[in-house]
């Protein structure tokens, strides 16, 4: 009886969205050119543990893009979606292009079963996922530079959430992560 209510309760429970992303101080996640050429690779700074947790991933079509240009897709061993209006007929064995509904599709994500869902990125879509309360957790990777202009990680307006500090994290860069959940 204990093993078969165990079992209703892991399938019953929602797999988390996660937003991992890294961003300037002043809260730019790009140049206006789309460039990341700023961002540290020098440490996995909690990385590797991360993309262990996850077994999906989103993001939007200049995200996608943006990473085409860096060579080798580097998440193959994942399932990948990426939501476009214009790029859906386009062929790729890494993704799936989808350009239906970005909330219903993630509410239905969520219910799958699974590791967490990492939102890559970017703000064309995270926007919707904050309005409609879809993203559960935030590890937000603070870089020590300020850009002045760039793509931003989030665009106005949003609705207020209120947030729970789970663990922060300094390294010797300068560099600084943040962990939030989502207060209940």
């Amino acid at each position: 009886m204990i093993v078969g209510l165990l079992k209703t309760i892991r399938f019953s429970a929602m797999d988390k969205l996660v937003l991992y992303i890294a961003t300037s101080l002043d809260g730019y996640v790009a140049r206006n050119s789309g460039e990341v050429d700023w961002l540290f690779t020098d440490q996995d700074y909690g990385y590797e543990d991360f993309y262990g947790s996850i077994d999906r991933l989103i993001m939007g079509r200049n995200t996608y893009e943006q990473i085409q240009s860096w060579g080798d897709y580097p998440y193959p061993d994942k399932v990948g979606f990426v939501f476009s209006g214009t790029i859906q007929s386009d062929r790729d064995e890494n993704v799936t292009f989808v350009s239906s509904d970005l909330v219903g599709f993630v509410k239905d994500l969520k219910k799958q079963g699974g590791k967490d869902i990492w939102l890559v990125g970017g703000a064309a879509i995270a926007k919707p996922c904050l309005e409609n309360n879809l993203i559960d957790k935030f590890i937000l990777s603070i870089h020590p530079i300020i850009l002045g202009e760039g793509i931003p990680l989030f665009t106005s307006p949003l609705p207020t959430l209120n947030l729970v500090l789970e663990q922060s994290q300094s390294f010797n860069t300068g560099l600084v992560q943040l962990t939030y959940s989502v207060a209940k």
